[in-house]
């Protein structure tokens, strides 16, 4: 419909350049809050971005949550700042299918200040979403947007971090998406100055992606690009065999050695292995 959370045109045109906070927004979600919803927090905004530790909004909106808690809840996310709220997500977990998707877009973080300068480190990213998941958190590898990198290596650190499904998500491109909002000019700006153009080509993505996918499937880890891949974080949970789960995972997570990668405990669906055959 083009409505984005009151955003305006000139909003567009300065994007990235100033926070607008809700003050209301955890009185209004306490009040909007019913037990069928599947929640997306948030796919324009980074929750967890830096103006967030003085504004602390997030505590307030997880709080409702656990008051009314929804059928799911995702929180995409880059910011290692959610740690600060991990006894609410750790409770809010207790009463719904949560989720956190936490973007890992590149290897290499000479790369990372390229394109995301203002953001947290791999290192710091990597080791919010070991503690996430050591938590008890669904914690799911998020390679979005991809960013040049060392494929095997990306995927690599991505299983060792989590033990979820991992989800990729290229450059948009107009000749895939051919509709909605494409990767934004200045992070094209940049590939080309330094010679990553080929990371925008679809052909170029597919082929990183499969390999990606290879990789992961060969772990038993299920692996989905896209759309398809950001629909496995508002598909509910085998709620009652969740806690089981999760401490076969986690004590698996615990036991690791350096280089070594965690299996799933069910496995993947033969569907998504069934695509790594390249």
């Amino acid at each position: 419909m083009g409505i984005y959370g009151g955003l305006h045109p000139e909003d567009w045109r300065r994007w990235g350049q100033f926070t607008t906070f809700k003050a209301n927004a955890p009185e209004l979600l306490a009040r909007a809050l019913r037990p069928e919803q599947a929640i997306y927090c948030s796919p324009l905004v980074d929750p967890y971005q830096p103006a967030e530790a003085s504004q602390a909004i997030m505590p307030r909106l997880l709080d409702a949550a656990i008051e009314h808690p929804p059928r799911t809840l995702t929180i995409q996310t880059r910011g290692p700042l959610i740690l600060r709220d991990l006894g609410r997500l750790i409770e809010l977990s207790r009463r719904t299918a949560l989720r956190v998707s936490f973007s890992l877009t590149t290897d290499r973080d000479d790369i990372r200040r390229l394109y995301e300068p203002l953001c947290a480190s791999i290192g710091e990213r990597l080791r919010a979403m070991r503690q996430l998941t050591l938590s008890g958190i669904a914690t799911h590898a998020t390679l979005a947007p991809l960013l040049p990198c060392n494929p095997e290596t990306l995927i690599d650190l991505a299983l060792e971090a989590t033990t979820q499904a991992i989800i990729c998500d290229p450059f948009h491109v107009r000749a895939v998406k051919t509709t909605g909002a494409t990767t934004r000019e200045a992070a094209l700006k940049i590939s080309v100055r330094r010679g990553f153009s080929p990371w925008h080509d679809p052909q170029f993505q597919a082929e990183i992606a499969a390999r990606l996918r290879a990789r992961a499937c060969a772990a038993g880890r299920p692996f989905e690009t896209g759309i398809a891949g950001f629909r496995i974080l508002s598909q509910p949970t085998q709620h009652i065999n969740r806690a089981e789960s999760t401490v076969a995972q986690v004590s698996d997570l615990r036991e690791l050695s350096v280089g070594q990668t965690p299996r799933s405990a069910d496995g993947p669906p033969a569907v998504l292995c069934e695509q790594a055959r390249i």
